[in-house]
């Protein structure tokens, strides 16, 4: 089957490319293949796969399940580029994966010193099916696909979460923006088959508390992150992922 473009597609995919943004901010992503299912972090749109030793020991106790039928705990075990998951998701199981023991960060605010905690998390999808959420920030499809898109829907501690951006990365850098509707649900452009990965930010500013191997610790802000890897089987011929980039050393 020919996949030729006509020449007003290829001048859009033209002008996509020259206008690609790449993310601004790391965040963690799943990705599975005939070799299992893996957890990373980096930039997905740059090709940037923090290593270890490297950025990547900044992950304390990362956890995972896979959810089915039912919840299942995956065991998480830590490699150079990532963290390899003890099982994959068959089709229509789903991955989820987060680490709520990252190091809280601090910053002086006048004379406050403000301690925020970083909340990545991560979900992968096997179809389009509708499911619920179960990350605190999590953003999951209501069931609407077609081959030109794809309808999520973003929640918050179980609400949903109205007039939020979130942005489409594509393997090559591309990105969109777009914000959620007062339900919480947005519709996302697929044009291309292949990997996409969605990315969903929310700062709670009401602070708390949460528990560590030595104690109890306390935090002002929380900033979650949250990523939904998903794979279109229709469109244009998927787009090449972007040279590898190197990943950062510890400072």
């Amino acid at each position: 089957m020919s996949h030729r473009l006509s020449p007003h597609r290829l001048s859009l995919v033209a002008t996509l490319l020259l206008s690609a943004a790449t993310a601004q901010s790391h965040q963690v992503w799943l990705e599975q293949d005939a070799s299992g299912a893996k957890l990373y972090f980096g930039e997905f749109g740059d090709n940037l796969r923090e290593a270890s030793p490297g950025l990547l020991d900044k992950f304390v106790a990362p956890t995972a399940q896979r959810i089915g039928t039912t919840a299942q705990p995956l065991t998480v075990n830590k490699t150079t580029t990532g963290f390899a998951l003890s099982a994959a998701a068959a089709k229509g199981e789903s991955l989820v994966a987060e680490d709520t023991r990252y190091p809280i960060t601090e910053r002086k605010d006048g004379d406050k010193m403000i301690r925020t905690a970083y909340m990545p998390a991560a979900r992968l999808l096997t179809t389009f099916d509708k499911q619920a959420p179960q990350l605190p920030l999590d953003v999951v499809p209501t069931g609407q696909h077609s081959k030109d898109g794809a309808e999520v829907q973003v929640f918050y501690k179980g609400q949903v979460l109205p007039k939020v951006k979130v942005e489409l990365v594509t393997p090559l850098g591309w990105t969109k923006e777009y914000k959620t509707d007062e339900q919480g649900k947005l519709t996302v452009s697929l044009p291309w088959k292949g990997t996409y990965v969605l990315e969903a930010k929310h700062a709670d500013n009401t602070g708390g508390e949460r528990t560590t191997s030595g104690g109890t610790e306390k935090f002002d802000r929380a900033s979650y992150v949250t990523s939904l890897t998903m794979t279109q089987a229709e469109g244009w011929p998927a787009l090449p992922a972007s040279p590898a980039a190197k990943p950062n050393v510890m400072k």
